[in-house]
């Protein structure tokens, strides 16, 4: 009969838990590509009070943030964040 202390099979255990978890992490992560949807730059706006930047989709002149609710015009040069 083979002597198996208790904490070197606690080990092994963890270690290949670890090592499934790990697996099916980096297997469902690769699976994951791009989805098709793309966010038009026009549905991005950034609040000229907050600075909280938000999505809204309708195509309306003014749009209302949704964190402190003040109204955002297109016409803002605040509108968009820049990109670096």
């Amino acid at each position: 009969m083979l002597n198996v202390d208790f904490s070197w099979a606690l080990g092994v255990l963890m270690l290949a838990v670890t090592a499934a978890a790990a697996a099916a992490f980096l297997s469902l992560r690769k699976g994951r590509g791009k989805s098709g949807l793309s966010l038009d730059a026009r549905h991005v706006w950034l609040c000229a009070i907050c600075t909280h930047i938000y999505i809204n989709t309708k195509d309306d002149k003014i749009s209302v943030c949704p964190r402190c609710g003040s109204y955002n015009s297109r016409d803002s040069a605040a509108r968009r964040p820049e990109k670096s």
